[in-house]
């Protein structure tokens, strides 16, 4: 007996939905009466060639917004595509002006390095002159050393 009140349960609830379905779909019947009343009221009817070229017109009228969409969007990426370009010309212009600075600092070492180098050649041009110049002294002591030491050696054997 449990199991016929269950399955009766089971049986009362489905019940209760085909009720609310049978509501609901008398609820949709009595709306589209009311639609179809309205429709009969307010409807207009047209030609079958006018309705094609109202069609035609509604067709044209989304394809031209989308087209002016479309152009919007593009002069939105050409002014951002021209502001680009403007920067990167300014770059190029820094970046030619920062390469000149560059050259003429380089060609400004350039002549440093040759006047030093110019310098350096000199300072040992002097050098080497002041050698020669300290060898032949040299040259000329030792000339004298030995001359003095012939001088004493005569004055040593005369004294003897």
């Amino acid at each position: 007996m449990a199991a016929k009140e269950k399955g009766g349960a089971g049986a009362g609830g489905g019940g209760e939905r085909w009720k609310a379905a049978i509501v609901n779909l008398s609820e949709m019947g009595s709306n589209l009466d009311s639609l179809q009343k309205l429709l009969a009221k307010k409807a207009v009817f047209v030609e079958e060639d006018t309705f094609a070229k109202a069609s035609l017109t509604a067709d044209q009228a989304r394809t031209i917004k989308t087209l002016e969409q479309r152009v919007e969007t593009l002069e939105r990426e050409l002014d951002a595509a021209i502001a680009a370009a403007a920067r990167a010309r300014s770059d190029k212009r820094q970046a030619e002006a920062a390469q000149r600075a560059a050259e003429l600092r380089a060609q400004e070492i350039t002549k440093e390095l040759e006047n030093t180098s110019k310098v350096f050649k000199l300072h040992m041009e002097e050098l080497r002159a002041k050698q020669e110049e300290i060898s032949k002294k040299d040259s000329e002591i030792k000339v004298l050393e030995a001359i003095i030491q012939t001088l004493s050696r005569n004055d040593s054997v005369s004294d003897g």
